[in-house]
């Protein structure tokens, strides 16, 4: 039987994306640097479910001087879901840090931002709290 290991993105800046994912509360798990093969990975899992991991892959820059890859879109990957304790006080922790609510949880239940790559992240409250301002009548921003 199969079992899941990880999801893995590509990213252009490992800090600021483990930074992310450090607000949304996952934490580093495993870092591998490769010379020969000019790249870094990183695993991040949430505490108490260290099974479900991203893989972040970043591509290091070429050896010659050339530029780095550049990797757009975002949305031809889907997204990532996680499901939060408190829908609001992440929302509120992610736009404290500058993060873009790209679908405010108005119904208390489901929210998307994106990460520093243009990854779209679902956020899926466990349960579902009332509908509360400031969030009921916050405006979707760009896509998600």
């Amino acid at each position: 039987m199969p079992k899941y290991l990880h999801t893995m993105i590509r990213v252009t800046d490992i800090d600021k994306t483990v930074a992310f994912f450090n607000l949304l509360g996952l934490e580093e798990q495993q870092r591998f640097d490769s010379e020969s093969g000019r790249f870094t990975l990183v695993f991040l899992a949430a505490p108490g479910d260290e099974e479900a991991q991203v893989e972040l892959t970043y591509n290091w820059p070429a050896s010659d001087g050339s530029p780095a890859e550049i990797y757009g879109g975002g949305r031809n990957f889907g997204h990532l879901a996680y499901r939060v304790d408190n829908i609001y006080a992440t929302c509120q922790r992610l736009m404290d840090a500058g993060v873009t609510i790209n679908r405010p949880p108005r119904d208390g239940h489901m929210a998307f931002v994106r990460t520093p790559d243009n990854i779209s992240i679902e956020l899926l409250q466990d349960g579902r709290l009332e509908p509360a301002e400031p969030w009921a009548s916050m405006p979707n921003v760009g896509e998600w």
